[in-house]
């Protein structure tokens, strides 16, 4: 990004506000939501700078503006805190009002009100009263805003919106708040209020972030986000589809074409959660078009979705792969087959997503015995190349998105033609035997336990054909050489004892009473456990291995690999 077309700075309520600039929320932007916690959560910190040797300010986060002439701003992410603390503003005001009202020095309290409104709110009308506010809210709040809270009138309840309510709401919880911070303490009760406008435009700052158009404001979406602040590309882009029908339309059509769009995107955001939408927008474009990186999207669909007819394409293809996106990644809730369903959960237990754009694609076309091998071909291919052997993703993502792009066009018809095209993702039996053969899984991390437990339960299934649940709380993993061993286990250095316990090898299937009941004992106590155990691969432990020793793990660990090379295995991929 240029640095000419990018800007950072840290800036008070005061100058952001207090300087002749202006700020709106675009017109599509999501409505105000904040509600008693985060206002009660805002007045706390507040008031900690407000106390004799409280805080010296208090920091609001990222703001981020788009602007192309550093005079008129577009708020892209932080509308909920300006929005509210213009609020707090006005809830002042209204407690000035109401000393001039009762006569309570009024020549000043008026000049104060005035200088505030001036300064923080926006000029009003002196003829019409009609506010030429500093801040305009999005095309739902904006009337509401201007009309009612800005002139301090009264505020009607009736005939609202959610969100507007929400915005009177506000008003009235801060001003019943600065009415009670007046009582608190003494002195000249219009200087006092005065200077809670002035503490709170000084006290609290912002990170502000300034872009030139819609692509720098995704890259610093991105940008952040990389950095662990959660930001809402998803209205991001909303906000660009809205703008593409809001300058090609005109009209009572182009309304009804606005109010549809909207429904139709709350219906979808309202199914995902927000935080998920952009996620499944990326597996949605890839499952269709050529790969593009999650940095590169935003910038691919502004190139291609330019007219009105192009917004609404995109909208019904995506409505078309939300069910199966949604199946995917809560398989548990889907109507799926049963198959399906199983192996859509195995790929959720491996935390492997890169198969996604390929089966939204085989979902649209292939019929239900092609998607099911498909989704089972996926599981294999997961369990070789990202849970065992843990080769890099990247090539693996372009091929799966390669093999969705045929699919698509049409290209790749069935399940064998897709499976030819996967060969070079597919790890041979020789690489996935050796890799097997050396895996360590630590199972203190709770993903990891449920991954083992998956591949236990396929290697007693192998052995002895019975079918266990890998998420049932009857039974644990037992690590034959303990995790933290005690005495009779000398035949291990500390230096093995590292190495091994997180060995496959080194793991077995135990009920769970039997389990605790083994503990850190040694494996001669352990051994007769073993062999009562319900588990066929436990109790073959106990018959073939009489003592347990590194060369025993490594032992084992070889008769798995070649367990594994069997049962996750596509027999046409040799």
């Amino acid at each position: 990004m240029a640095a000419t077309n990018f800007k950072t700075e840290n800036n008070t309520f005061r100058k952001l506000i207090g300087n002749g600039l202006t700020y709106s929320i675009p017109r599509f932007q999501r409505d105000y939501s904040w509600t008693d916690d985060e206002w009660e959560d805002l007045w706390l910190d507040l008031q900690g700078t407000l106390q004799l040797g409280g805080e010296p300010a208090h920091y609001m986060g990222y703001l981020v503006l788009q602007s192309a002439d550093d005079k008129s701003f577009d708020v892209i992410d932080g509308q909920q805190r300006l929005t509210t603390v213009s609020i707090i503003v006005l809830a002042v005001l209204k407690n000035l009002q109401r000393l001039v009202d009762s006569g309570n020095d009024a020549g000043a309290n008026k000049r104060r009100m005035e200088q505030i409104r001036q300064t923080y709110i926006g000029y009003l009308d002196p003829v019409t009263l009609v506010a030429r506010a500093k801040l305009s809210l999005n095309r739902n709040n904006n009337s509401y805003y201007q009309d009612y809270l800005v002139p301090l009138g009264h505020l009607p309840q009736r005939g609202f919106r959610a969100s507007e309510h929400l915005l009177r709401k506000a008003f009235e919880w801060f001003d019943r708040r600065v009415a009670e911070y007046l009582k608190k303490s003494t002195g000249n009760e219009g200087m006092r209020l005065a200077q809670l406008v002035e503490n709170l435009s000084d006290k609290l700052f912002f990170t502000v972030i300034t872009v030139t158009d819609e692509l720098n404001a995704y890259k610093v979406f991105e940008t952040l986000n990389a950095r662990g602040v959660r930001l809402s590309a998803t209205d991001l882009l909303k906000n660009y589809l809205f703008s593409v029908l809001d300058r090609n339309g005109y009209g009572e059509s182009h309304d009804h074409e606005l109010r549809n769009l909207e429904d139709r995107w709350e219906a979808m955001v309202g199914r995902l959660g927000a935080e998920s939408f952009p996620d499944f927008l990326r597996i949605h474009w890839n499952s269709r078009r050529n790969f593009a990186r999650q940095a590169e999207l935003f910038k691919t669909i502004r190139g291609q979705v330019k007219s009105r007819e192009a917004v609404f394409h995109l909208l019904r293809e995506m409505e078309q792969d939300l069910d199966a996106y949604l199946a995917l990644s809560s398989p548990e809730s889907s109507d799926w087959a049963p198959e399906a369903k199983q192996y859509a959960a195995t790929l959720k237990t491996f935390n492997v997503r890169q198969p996604y754009p390929l089966l939204l694609a085989a979902r649209r076309s292939f019929d239900a015995p092609d998607f099911s091998g498909l989704l089972r071909a996926c599981v294999v291919i997961s369990m070789r190349f990202n849970v065992i052997c843990s080769y890099s993703t990247a090539e693996q993502e372009r091929t799966y998105n390669a093999v969705a792009e045929k699919i698509a066009k049409g290209e790749i018809p069935n399940l064998g033609a897709a499976l030819g095209a996967m060969q070079s993702i597919y790890p041979t039996d020789k690489a996935f035997r050796a890799a097997f053969a050396e895996k360590v899984i630590r199972t203190t991390q709770s993903r990891n336990n449920r991954v083992v437990r998956y591949i236990l339960c396929a290697l007693e299934k192998q052995l002895s054909g019975a079918d266990y649940n890998f998420s049932s709380d009857s039974f644990n993993i037992e690590h034959i050489l303990p995790q933290n061993p005690d005495t009779g286990w000398e035949t291990f250095t500390d230096e093995e004892t590292d190495a091994m316990a997180y060995r496959l090898g080194n793991m077995t299937l135990m009920q769970t009473g039997a389990n605790k009941d083994a503990g850190n004992a040694p494996y001669s106590s352990k051994r007769a456990a073993y062999a009562q155990s319900t588990f066929g691969v436990t109790r073959q432990l106990a018959a073939e291995h009489a003592e347990w020793t590194p060369e025993r793990v490594a032992s084992r660990q070889n008769w798995m690999a070649a367990q594994a090379t069997a049962i996750w295995r596509i027999a046409q991929l040799g």
